[in-house]
Formats: C-alpha cells, sequence, structure tokens
C-alpha cells in the first residue's frame, strides 16, 4: 500500500484505493491524505485513475458510465458533529471533468462501512452508526449498519432494485433536510411551481438540485425505457435543465452534473409516483437516493408538480418511488412551515422537512493499489 501521493505522481506509483458498490453505484473511495492535497493536482490524478475522459474508460477502473465514474474522498472530521467527512467528485466519462457542486447518496451508503475498514470510526458492538457530513453541502447523515466482530458486514438478507442479490441493509437518516447545493431554501425560486421553457416545474432541493416535470407535458407516458427516453428528449432536457439552473441560483450549468430532471406520471406498481431521471443528460437506470428522497419531498408539497399524480401512501408508511428498475422506498417528515422569508421553504408557507431516511445496501469489492496512467497525456490531464 502506498501512503500519500503528490501531483508528480508517475505511471509506477500506486494509490491506495477500495472499490466499492454504494446502493445502485459503484465508486472509488480514497482516503483524503492519499491524494494530494490541491484540488487541481487530486483532480488530474483522478482523471488518470478512473481512465476519463474516454467513454469506455478503457485505461482506468471507471466504468464507462456516470452511475460508475464516482468517487468518495473521506477524511477525520474537524466537526464536533460529525465522525468522518466524505466529499463525493462526480468523474466525467467522455470528458476531462471532476465535479463537487452535488452529493451522492448512493455512494454515502459505503462511506460508513470504509470509515471502519479504515479506522477513521470504531465499531460499535453489533451494529455501528458513523455521523458523516458531506462536505458538497455541509449536511450530517448517519450511517447505521451491521459490525458483527468488530467489522462491518457485507452479507445480508436486503434487497434493493437495481442490484442484484441482497446484502447487509446500511441506514441512511437526514435529521431536517438532506442538504442543499442551492442556498438553503427548499425551493430555491421561493415558488412551489414555475414555468420554465414552457413547461410546469416545481424546482427543489432536499440534497440534490431536481427539476421535476409531468412526463406528459414532455409527449411521454414515463414508462419508457431509459434509453428510448434518452434519444427523444435529451435535447429538450438539456434546454430546460440551463434555464432551471440559473432560476435556482446554481449559474451555467452547461457543464455541470446538476440539476438533474426527473419526470413524473402516476404509479403503475403499487408505489406512490413513477419517475424517469436524466444525470442530467443520460437516462438513469433507476434513480439516486438523495433525488429520491427529494422527488418524495415534492410529492408531499400541495401544488407541486407531481402532488396530483402521485397515490399517498397509508399513513407513517414510506413513499415508494418506482423507477425503470423497480422500487425505492424514501420516508420523509414534514413539519409545520417556517415562518419568514428565510425560513427553509423560502417564505412560501411550504411545510419544514423534518426528516427523511432510506434504505441501502453497500458492498466492498476490491481493497489495494490503483496505478494511474502518466501524467501528459493528449488530453492534458
Amino acid at each position: 500500500m502506498t501512503g500519500r501521493v503528490t501531483g508528480r505522481v508517475t505511471g509506477g506509483d500506486g494509490v491506495r484505493c477500495m472499490l466499492m458498490r454504494g446502493g445502485t453505484s459503484k465508486g472509488a473511495y480514497f482516503l483524503a491524505d492519499d491524494l494530494p492535497s490541491d484540488p487541481a493536482e487530486r483532480d488530474g490524478l483522478l482523471l488518470r485513475l478512473m481512465g476519463a475522459p474516454d467513454p469506455r474508460q478503457i485505461d482506468g477502473i471507471g466504468g464507462a458510465h456516470p452511475l460508475t465514474s464516482k468517487v468518495a474522498v473521506v477524511s477525520p472530521s474537524a466537526d464536533p458533529a460529525a465522525d468522518v467527512d466524505y466529499l463525493f467528485l462526480q468523474i466525467g466519462v467522455d470528458e476531462a471533468t471532476v465535479s463537487d457542486r452535488q452529493n451522492c447518496g448512493n455512494l454515502l451508503a459505503g462511506v460508513g462501512p470504509f470509515a471502519v475498514e479504515r479506522g477513521l470510526a470504531a465499531a460499535r458492538g453489533a451494529e455501528t452508526a458513523v455521523r458523516i457530513r458531506m462536505l458538497n453541502s455541509g449536511s450530517v447523515a448517519t450511517a447505521t449498519f451491521p459490525t458483527p466482530g468488530g467489522r462491518p458486514a457485507y452479507a445480508g438478507g436486503t434487497a434493493i432494485s437495481g442490484v442484484p442479490g441482497t446484502a447487509a441493509p446500511v441506514l441512511l437518516d437526514f435529521e431536517g433536510t438532506a442538504g442543499s447545493a442551492t442556498g438553503g431554501a427548499l425551493l430555491p425560486t421561493g415558488r412551489v411551481r414555475d414555468v420554465v421553457d414552457g413547461v410546469e416545474v416545481t424546482l427543489i432541493d432536499n440534497g440534490m438540485p431536481v427539476v421535476v416535470a409531468a412526463a406528459a407535458d414532455f409527449g411521454v407516458t414515463g414508462d419508457e425505457p431509459p434509453a428510448e427516453l434518452e434519444d427523444r428528449l435529451r435535447d429538450r432536457i438539456q434546454s430546460l435543465r440551463l434555464r432551471a439552473g440559473e432560476l435556482m441560483g446554481l449559474g451555467d450549468v452547461a457543464g455541470a452534473s446538476v440539476p438533474k430532471t426527473t419526470l413524473v406520471a402516476p404509479p403503475r406498481a403499487g408505489g406512490t409516483i413513477a419517475t424517469r431521471t436524466f444525470i442530467p443528460l443520460r437516462a438513469h437506470t433507476s434513480i439516486g437516493v438523495l433525488g429520491a428522497v427529494t422527488v418524495a419531498t415534492a410529492v408531499l408539497i400541495d401544488g407541486a408538480v407531481g402532488h396530483d399524480l402521485a397515490r399517498p401512501p397509508a399513513p407513517g408508511a414510506p413513499l415508494g418511488i418506482e423507477h425503470p428498475t423497480g422500487r425505492l422506498d424514501v420516508d420523509v417528515r414534514l413539519g409545520a412551515p417556517p415562518d419568514g422569508p428565510d425560513g427553509p421553504g423560502g417564505g412560501v408557507g411550504v411545510p419544514a422537512v423534518r426528516r427523511a431516511a432510506i434504505v441501502r445496501t453497500a458492498r466492498k469489492l476490491f481493497d489495494g493499489t490503483v496505478f494511474p496512467r502518466p501524467p501528459g497525456d493528449p488530453h492534458g490531464t
């Protein structure tokens, strides 16, 4: 195993890395001390480790898809309210981009076990809770997972849609909002509905900036396969999200991974709402954790896009967010509307988010040393 590396890493020097599946994503997990402290040097190294830019990522460990071209950087937290800090980085596939403008709730599922594996957090009996500060948004989540014998257990009987087989459960619990990349307001524009690019939308951020729109307004049912929707709607989705990004305070999002766009439709498989999500232009084969939390929150708000399409769950039951490969159950609890324009709802009488929780699974796939391609390749990385 190598120790800390620098921006002078050559093709012969390796970096300590753990490859993990977190939820329905897969990513490379690093200790912050094993990467360069300078962000530019760190990002250049990660591009070379992941094999980007290249549609196949053939010369790195990336999986040639946004869901498998992800990085988690973990370190001890200086915040007394947290055990560890987690920085999520989305690595471009066919573009030399590294973005920290969003969280990833799927990779979050692996952060607690990784922290115990690396000695950043101690196992506490048969079950361990690790408080994780998400540096992308500043919010804190608690991950609770089994640790029999003082080590994370990955085998178990919990199944999640989009992942074959079963694994040990990881409960992700967010007190209050799950974070915000748009300035702290649940509704960044202060309105429950906006008209953007000729389409009624709800612009919302409870952990992930999302443009929620009705599938019917795009001339689709919301039941189509992801690849079909991607082919049909890519240009319209890009036009919509570019305008929505400005309204949400994200600026020019042409090269950013947020906001995501989720098309909603009436449920078809016993859930609360049916969804098709773009990340940001590739059609998701399921739905991201924080994207699902945000869409579930929108569905609960009277007047928001999707509220009138949803089938409300039984009292106390989670909201079933249907997606192309199954369903993701989300527990979102809302409280009384905050007073004033500075409240989480933006001053429009929107209920405050009291809690959100979701069950994921994670699995350690590989632990060892990863080797970057040499610097100075034709792409300049």
